[in-house]
């Protein structure tokens, strides 16, 4: 499902002609996520019995189809050229440091959910980490992660791009959070959905 946002902005940084040094850095941002969430976590994932049905992968590919269309065209085609001072402004360095911890807490939570399902063989009370506030700090950190990429890119394919991701993942948490809540009696009572101590 996620190939096609891989594919598709480095695709448009092609086609664009823009070889700037900015250009380079948030294409290389995009495909930090992107080729591990194509080529390297779907490959740890223990394997299951329950497979996913066609359609929704059709969706997801789709999904992500526009995603990489609104974020490459966006930044490489309509959005100005910016010289490498860009980089110095607060906001982009209050976004850039978003990202880097949004992917850190996405990728830390999904290594100890991996780790988790290898040693239980079954699903657990995810413990640790991001963990110890909300039951889904992986979607956590990508809303936090893609926040930061429109903050750091200034760009309305960013800010679009992180509200899908919200209404996208916020759901899927609540939707964790009472399976846990509904599967596990010892599950911890002070733990929220997503955000701590909110919600």
């Amino acid at each position: 499902m996620e190939l096609a946002a891989a594919l598709t902005v480095p695709v448009f940084f092609y086609l664009s002609g823009r070889r700037d040094p900015l250009s380079w850095f948030w294409l290389l941002l995009w495909e930090v996520h992107y080729v591990n969430r194509t080529f390297i976590f779907p490959f740890r994932r223990v394997r299951s019995a329950h497979r996913t049905p066609w359609a929704i992968v059709a969706m997801g590919a789709i999904f992500n189809l526009v995603n990489g269309y609104v974020i490459g065209y966006g930044l490489f085609v309509l959005a100005p050229e910016r010289e490498v001072g860009w980089l110095q402004r607060p906001q982009v360095v209050l976004g850039l440091a978003l990202f880097a911890g949004g992917l850190a807490l996405n990728l830390d939570s999904d290594n100890r959910l991996l780790r988790l399902r290898r040693a239980a063989g079954r699903c657990a009370i995810p413990r640790g980490g991001g963990f110890r506030w909300v039951s889904s700090p992986n979607y956590l950190g990508e809303i936090v992660e893609w926040a930061g990429w429109a903050l750091a890119t200034a760009s309305l394919g960013g800010l679009v791009f992180a509200w899908w991701t919200v209404a996208n993942l916020a759901p899927r948490a609540w939707a964790n959070h009472r399976w846990y809540r509904r599967n596990f009696a010892a599950y911890p009572t002070a733990r929220r959905a997503l955000v701590p101590r909110v919600w």
